[in-house]
Protein backbone atom coordinates (compact mmCIF):
# COMPACT_ATOMS: atom_id res chain seq x y z
CA UNK A 1 0.00 0.00 0.00
CA UNK A 2 2.97 2.45 0.73
CA UNK A 3 4.28 1.66 -2.54
CA UNK A 4 1.59 2.47 -4.16
CA UNK A 5 0.72 5.64 -2.11
CA UNK A 6 4.75 6.85 -2.96
CA UNK A 7 3.81 5.77 -6.85
CA UNK A 8 0.52 8.06 -6.47
CA UNK A 9 1.52 10.59 -5.27
CA UNK A 10 5.19 10.92 -7.18
CA UNK A 11 5.16 14.22 -7.97
CA UNK A 12 4.07 15.55 -5.21
CA UNK A 13 6.44 13.81 -3.25
CA UNK A 14 9.60 14.73 -5.41
CA UNK A 15 8.89 18.21 -5.74
CA UNK A 16 6.72 19.95 -2.87
CA UNK A 17 7.86 17.15 0.09
CA UNK A 18 11.06 17.97 -0.90
CA UNK A 19 11.36 21.49 -0.99
CA UNK A 20 10.09 21.47 2.53
CA UNK A 21 12.57 18.98 3.95
CA UNK A 22 9.67 16.87 4.99
CA UNK A 23 10.43 12.97 5.17
CA UNK A 24 9.04 11.01 2.43
CA UNK A 25 5.81 9.76 1.58
CA UNK A 26 7.95 6.35 1.95
CA UNK A 27 8.98 6.74 5.23
CA UNK A 28 5.93 7.93 6.99
CA UNK A 29 3.68 5.47 5.52
CA UNK A 30 6.22 3.08 7.02
CA UNK A 31 6.64 4.34 10.20
CA UNK A 32 2.42 4.82 10.38
CA UNK A 33 2.18 0.91 9.35
CA UNK A 34 4.72 0.23 12.10
CA UNK A 35 2.87 2.14 15.04
CA UNK A 36 -0.49 1.28 14.09
CA UNK A 37 -0.48 -2.39 12.53
CA UNK A 38 3.42 -3.48 12.88
CA UNK A 39 3.28 -3.03 17.25
CA UNK A 40 -0.50 -4.80 17.20
CA UNK A 41 0.80 -8.08 15.42
CA UNK A 42 4.10 -7.96 15.77
CA UNK A 43 4.15 -10.91 18.65
CA UNK A 44 1.31 -13.14 16.82
CA UNK A 45 3.01 -12.70 13.27
CA UNK A 46 6.00 -14.02 15.02
CA UNK A 47 4.52 -16.94 16.73
CA UNK A 48 2.66 -18.17 13.62
CA UNK A 49 6.02 -18.20 11.52
CA UNK A 50 7.74 -20.38 14.03
CA UNK A 51 5.03 -22.44 14.54
CA UNK A 52 5.23 -22.92 10.56
CA UNK A 53 9.06 -23.64 10.47
CA UNK A 54 8.18 -26.42 13.69
CA UNK A 55 5.47 -27.83 11.00
CA UNK A 56 7.84 -28.17 8.36
CA UNK A 57 9.71 -29.65 10.59
CA UNK A 58 7.85 -32.52 11.56
CA UNK A 59 7.51 -32.90 7.59
CA UNK A 60 4.58 -30.81 7.11
CA UNK A 61 4.19 -28.99 4.26
CA UNK A 62 3.78 -25.44 4.35
CA UNK A 63 3.27 -22.19 2.20
CA UNK A 64 6.75 -20.97 2.08
CA UNK A 65 5.89 -17.96 -0.07
CA UNK A 66 3.69 -16.76 2.64
CA UNK A 67 6.32 -17.26 5.28
CA UNK A 68 9.07 -15.37 2.50
CA UNK A 69 6.42 -12.73 2.68
CA UNK A 70 5.75 -12.79 6.79
CA UNK A 71 9.58 -12.38 7.07
CA UNK A 72 9.63 -9.76 4.69
CA UNK A 73 7.54 -7.24 6.48
CA UNK A 74 10.21 -7.95 9.59
CA UNK A 75 12.80 -7.17 7.42
CA UNK A 76 11.39 -4.08 5.56
CA UNK A 77 9.71 -2.36 8.73
CA UNK A 78 13.18 -1.70 9.74
CA UNK A 79 13.82 0.94 6.63
CA UNK A 80 16.95 -0.25 5.90
CA UNK A 81 18.08 -2.04 8.88
CA UNK A 82 18.09 -5.43 10.23
CA UNK A 83 17.07 -3.80 13.86
CA UNK A 84 13.42 -5.29 13.80
CA UNK A 85 14.19 -8.63 12.52
CA UNK A 86 16.76 -9.68 15.00
CA UNK A 87 14.95 -8.25 17.81
CA UNK A 88 11.09 -9.00 17.27
CA UNK A 89 11.81 -12.56 15.45
CA UNK A 90 15.55 -13.98 15.29
CA UNK A 91 15.88 -13.76 18.70
CA UNK A 92 12.45 -15.48 19.42
CA UNK A 93 13.19 -17.82 16.65
CA UNK A 94 16.92 -19.08 17.96
CA UNK A 95 15.46 -19.78 20.95
CA UNK A 96 12.93 -21.97 19.94
CA UNK A 97 15.08 -23.91 17.44
CA UNK A 98 17.53 -24.06 20.50
CA UNK A 99 14.97 -25.45 22.33
CA UNK A 100 13.32 -27.77 19.38
CA UNK A 101 16.84 -29.68 19.38
CA UNK A 102 17.63 -30.13 23.20
CA UNK A 103 13.98 -31.65 23.33
CA UNK A 104 15.02 -33.77 19.95
CA UNK A 105 18.25 -34.92 21.50
CA UNK A 106 16.66 -35.80 25.05
CA UNK A 107 14.15 -37.75 23.44
CA UNK A 108 16.89 -39.74 21.22
CA UNK A 109 18.95 -40.37 24.22
CA UNK A 110 16.08 -42.05 26.22
CA UNK A 111 15.13 -43.95 23.08
CA UNK A 112 18.44 -44.73 21.13
CA UNK A 113 21.20 -47.39 21.96
CA UNK A 114 24.59 -45.80 21.90
CA UNK A 115 25.31 -46.91 18.76
CA UNK A 116 22.27 -45.39 17.28
CA UNK A 117 22.60 -42.21 18.68
CA UNK A 118 26.11 -41.90 17.23
CA UNK A 119 24.89 -42.72 13.60
CA UNK A 120 22.66 -39.49 14.07
CA UNK A 121 25.69 -37.15 15.04
CA UNK A 122 24.79 -34.82 17.46
CA UNK A 123 26.28 -32.31 19.29
CA UNK A 124 28.84 -33.61 21.74
CA UNK A 125 27.28 -31.48 24.82
CA UNK A 126 25.15 -34.38 25.38
CA UNK A 127 27.76 -37.07 24.90
CA UNK A 128 28.68 -37.73 28.50
CA UNK A 129 25.08 -38.79 29.43
CA UNK A 130 25.05 -40.99 26.15
CA UNK A 131 28.16 -42.93 27.24
CA UNK A 132 27.02 -43.48 30.73
CA UNK A 133 23.20 -44.76 29.44
CA UNK A 134 22.71 -47.75 31.77
CA UNK A 135 22.12 -50.65 29.21
CA UNK A 136 23.16 -49.29 26.23
CA UNK A 137 25.97 -46.82 27.12
CA UNK A 138 29.81 -47.59 25.90
CA UNK A 139 30.20 -48.86 29.61
CA UNK A 140 27.72 -51.15 29.24
CA UNK A 141 29.15 -52.50 25.76
CA UNK A 142 32.25 -52.78 27.78
CA UNK A 143 30.61 -54.04 30.73
CA UNK A 144 29.09 -56.84 29.08
CA UNK A 145 31.73 -57.37 25.94
CA UNK A 146 29.13 -56.54 22.85
CA UNK A 147 32.12 -54.21 21.68
CA UNK A 148 33.68 -57.60 19.98
CA UNK A 149 30.20 -57.60 18.45
CA UNK A 150 29.61 -54.67 16.99
CA UNK A 151 33.39 -55.22 15.50
CA UNK A 152 32.41 -58.19 13.93
CA UNK A 153 29.85 -56.58 12.92
CA UNK A 154 31.55 -53.75 10.90
CA UNK A 155 34.25 -56.54 10.00
CA UNK A 156 31.59 -58.41 8.24
CA UNK A 157 29.73 -55.04 6.62
CA UNK A 158 33.21 -54.13 5.27
CA UNK A 159 33.97 -57.62 3.69
CA UNK A 160 30.48 -57.63 2.38
CA UNK A 161 30.77 -54.65 0.74
CA UNK A 162 34.15 -54.96 -0.15
CA UNK A 163 33.34 -58.73 -1.98
CA UNK A 164 30.42 -57.34 -3.73
CA UNK A 165 32.54 -54.45 -5.22
CA UNK A 166 35.07 -57.72 -6.50
CA UNK A 167 32.05 -59.48 -7.95
CA UNK A 168 30.83 -56.38 -9.82
CA UNK A 169 34.15 -55.70 -11.38
CA UNK A 170 34.24 -59.29 -12.18
CA UNK A 171 31.04 -59.20 -13.77
CA UNK A 172 31.64 -56.18 -15.73
CA UNK A 173 34.89 -58.00 -17.06
CA UNK A 174 33.42 -61.61 -17.90
CA UNK A 175 30.79 -59.40 -19.90
CA UNK A 176 33.32 -57.58 -21.94
CA UNK A 177 35.35 -61.00 -22.87
CA UNK A 178 32.19 -62.60 -23.91
CA UNK A 179 31.49 -59.29 -26.46
CA UNK A 180 35.12 -60.00 -27.61
CA UNK A 181 34.45 -63.34 -28.15
CA UNK A 182 31.18 -63.37 -29.40
CA UNK A 183 32.59 -60.36 -31.88
CA UNK A 184 35.45 -62.18 -32.70
CA UNK A 185 33.34 -65.02 -33.92
CA UNK A 186 31.59 -63.08 -35.57
CA UNK A 187 33.87 -61.41 -37.32
CA UNK A 188 35.50 -65.07 -38.95
CA UNK A 189 31.88 -65.99 -39.93
CA UNK A 190 31.53 -63.22 -42.02
CA UNK A 191 34.96 -63.21 -43.80
CA UNK A 192 34.43 -67.01 -43.95
CA UNK A 193 31.25 -66.60 -46.01
CA UNK A 194 33.17 -63.65 -47.81
CA UNK A 195 35.60 -66.36 -48.65
CA UNK A 196 33.32 -69.07 -50.16
CA UNK A 197 31.20 -66.26 -52.03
Amino acid sequence: MVRWLSRFFFYLDRYFISRRSLPPLNDVGLLCFRKLVYEEINVHAREAVISLINQERKGEQIDRALLKNVLAIFVDIGMGNMECYVNDFEAELLSDTAGYYTRKASNWIQEDSCLEYMIKQLMSKVSQQLLEKEHSGCYALLREDKVLHFYDFLIQHVTSKGIDIVNQAEDAANSRKVCCFSRTILVTFYEDCQCRD
